[in-house]
This record gives structure tokens, C-alpha cells and sequence, in this order.
């Protein structure tokens, strides 16, 4: 049997007061919750181990014992331990149990099934849990865990909506993704998760959406920004020009002296500001001057020319 440092696993010195060894346990149990870390069973064995170590501590009269036994153990350790550690005058007697502090039999249950949550050497020492485990339960059903998994998808299926194909666990999901969804959105299937016991539910697949970034467009909450290109003569003379929207292309009408940089706000031509939201944020015109392709000699002498006149105003 494998000795377990229950101050240890907790992160505490063995003179921690209960008010040091519950605050540690319950930062660690948030951390480690299988809630919080659905399908991660490194995070779940951890918290297997955080609750076991509780479970020792919080009690007075189980610490206590297990402090007598970790002495002996580590005075044992220290003489060499050579031969067999005597483990049966510290076994708990038969029929002894038990009982769950922050954690209920019933919540144990629900996270980890018929696998016991206790370790041999807890198990050993103090007892099973009251009624001698949990068989009286066996017979309840239990819903199958929530599981997430990413997906990423492009702005354009952001904006209409997606299909997708998932791998999860030897099975192929068929998803489909609604318009309007953003980074971080979650995609409920229901019934897709892992599978219940004894009769139960399956839980769900959530899809945690990540939107790729975008060559052109600039996602900022509802709002999308675009560069829109103009020649020199539009942005002094003022024109019309297509602007191209994840809906198709819009005419946008520039005024005269327009400046590079400034920008023009196209109302509802942006995403959908929610998932299957008839409504949609604004797409943002920002104005790029650039060179007329190709210039001839000819434009070339006359904007000297016009250089050369602003030049002599100037001075």
C-alpha cells in the first residue's frame, strides 16, 4: 500500500489550522473540478486526490490518527524502511465508514459513477463510505458528462452559418452551426455527450466557436471595419465607389476632399448581433488613397504643373 501526504496533495504545512487546510482545499477544488475541466481526467484524478485529502484533514479525529501514522511512517523512512511498513495496526476495524464534509455520497457518485473516490490507502485506514459504500445506490441512473470541444470557423460562416463534421471518441457528429455566433460562443448538441449509466441521459457536446481572423475584414463585437480603396481624384473630387460586404457589394458615396483614414459608417451592413438575430451591427468604410493605375505622362505633366502653381500660392 502506497502512503499518501495528505498536507501535501493540499498544498499546507502540517501545523495548517482548519481554517488554512479549507481555503486551500476549495481554491484547489475549483481549480481541479470536473465542471470546470469536462473530459480532462488528469484534472479529475486531481481532484480525486483533493477531496481524499480533505476528506483526512477536516475531521479532527481522523487527522489525528493519520498524523500518529505519519510520524511512525516517516520515522520508519528514516530509518532505512527496510522490510515491510506495519500497516494492519492502523487499518480501520470492519464496518467502520466514513462521511463526506464538502462533497456528498451522492455527488461523488454523479462525478465519478460506481469508481470509488477514495484511494487504497484511505480506504484502508479509515473506513469505506457509511452503509459500507455505495451499493445501496446501484441502481440509480446517472446522465452521461457535458463535453466541449473547439471548432473554428471562418467569419463568412460566422455571419451565414455552418456545417461541420465532428470526430469525438470513434463517433461522427453531424453539427450545424448558427448564424451569428462569435469567439467563445458555445453550441449546445444535445444528447451528444458521454453516454448515461443504468438507464440515464447522455449529456452534450458543446462546440466552443473560435472565428478565424480575416485577410480583409476587422470583427470588432457587432461592428465589421474594411479598407476601402479610392485614387486621389475620388478623394478630391469626390465619387462613388463598390464597397464589398460579407452580404455582397454597396455603393458608398465619397464627398469631396475626403482625407485617407477617415471613415464611414454603412448601417446594418455588419453581423448579426446575435445567434439568428434579424438585427446586424454597422460595417466601417475606412478610406485608402492610393495611385491611379496606369498614369500616363500626360497626368503626370499636369500635376506638376498643379504642384508647381500651388507652390507659387503658397509662397
Amino acid at each position: 500500500m502506497e502512503f499518501r501526504d495528505y498536507y501535501s496533495d493540499l498544498g499546507v504545512s502540517p501545523d495548517a489550522d482548519e481554517a488554512a487546510i479549507k481555503r486551500a482545499y476549495r481554491k484547489l477544488a475549483r481549480q481541479y473540478h470536473p465542471d470546470v475541466n469536462p473530459g480532462d481526467k488528469a484534472a479529475e484524478e486531481r481532484f480525486k486526490v483533493i477531496n481524499e485529502a480533505y476528506e483526512a484533514l477536516s475531521d479532527p479525529e481522523r487527522r489525528r490518527k493519520y498524523d500518529e501514522l505519519r510520524q511512525q511512517y516517516q520515522r520508519w523512512k528514516q530509518r532505512g524502511g527496510t522490510g515491510e511498513f506495519d500497516w494492519q495496526q492502523w487499518q480501520a476495524p470492519p464496518g467502520y465508514g466514513g462521511y463526506t464534509r464538502e462533497v456528498s455520497p451522492e455527488d461523488l457518485e454523479d462525478l465519478f459513477g460506481d469508481e470509488s473516490p477514495f484511494s487504497d490507502f484511505f480506504s484502508s485506514i479509515f473506513g469505506g463510505m457509511p452503509g459500507g459504500g455505495r451499493s445501496t445506490r446501484a441502481a440509480r441512473p446517472r446522465a452521461g458528462r457535458d463535453i466541449e470541444a473547439p471548432v473554428e470557423i471562418t467569419l463568412e460562416e460566422a455571419f451565414r452559418g455552418a456545417a461541420r463534421s465532428i470526430e469525438l471518441r470513434d463517433r461522427r457528429i453531424n453539427a450545424r452551426i448558427p448564424p451569428g455566433v462569435r469567439t467563445g460562443s458555445r453550441v449546445r448538441l444535445q444528447g451528444q455527450g458521454e453516454p448515461g449509466l443504468r438507464g440515464g441521459p447522455a449529456g452534450d457536446l458543446y462546440l466552443i466557436v473560435e472565428i478565424q481572423p480575416h485577410p480583409r475584414f476587422t470583427l470588432e463585437g457587432d461592428d465589421l471595419t474594411v479598407p476601402v480603396a479610392i485614387d486621389f481624384y475620388t478623394a478630391a473630387l469626390g465619387g462613388e465607389v463598390r464597397v464589398q460586404t460579407l452580404d455582397g457589394a454597396v455603393k458608398l458615396k465619397i464627398p469631396p476632399r475626403t482625407q485617407a483614414g477617415r471613415t464611414f459608417r454603412m448601417r446594418g451592413q455588419g453581423m448579426p448581433r446575435g445567434v439568428r438575430s434579424s438585427q446586424r451591427g454597422d460595417l466601417i468604410a475606412r478610406i485608402e488613397i492610393v495611385l491611379p493605375e496606369p498614369m500616363s505622362e500626360e497626368e503626370l505633366a499636369e500635376l506638376r504643373r498643379l504642384a508647381a502653381r500651388r507652390t507659387s500660392r503658397a509662397t
